[in-house]
């Protein structure tokens, strides 16, 4: 492996599109040294088959390649408030929580 580390990192995203016709190895072989593995999407099994095959083309093109885990943090998403509309004025404070949003999908 090469000792040079490049500070500067050329990130991929992993999917289907990188399954197939080499394209892993030429991404890699292009100069992409951070994979990314998006957690939301793809099962156990896919996600290690991946990171296995990022690792078997980094031995043999002798290159350096980190595996960046996107793991899924909370969702909030702002639809429709308790008390319908809210107004506010300049400094005016204001607490939005997610409770109403739990409590409906429940």
């Amino acid at each position: 492996m090469s000792r040079r580390l490049r500070r500067t990192k050329i990130v991929t995203t992993l999917g289907p599109a990188t399954d197939r016709d080499n394209n892993l190895e030429k991404v890699i072989a292009a100069g992409a040294n951070v994979v990314r593995m998006n957690f939301s999407h793809g099962s156990p099994e896919d996600h290690k088959m991946r990171a296995d095959k990022v690792r078997e083309i980094a031995a043999k093109l002798g290159r350096h390649v980190a595996i960046l885990g996107d793991l899924q943090g909370p969702k909030i998403r702002v639809s429709t408030f308790k008390e319908g509309k809210v107004f506010l004025n300049i400094g005016d404070k204001f607490l939005l929580d997610a409770n109403l949003g739990k409590r409906r999908r429940r």
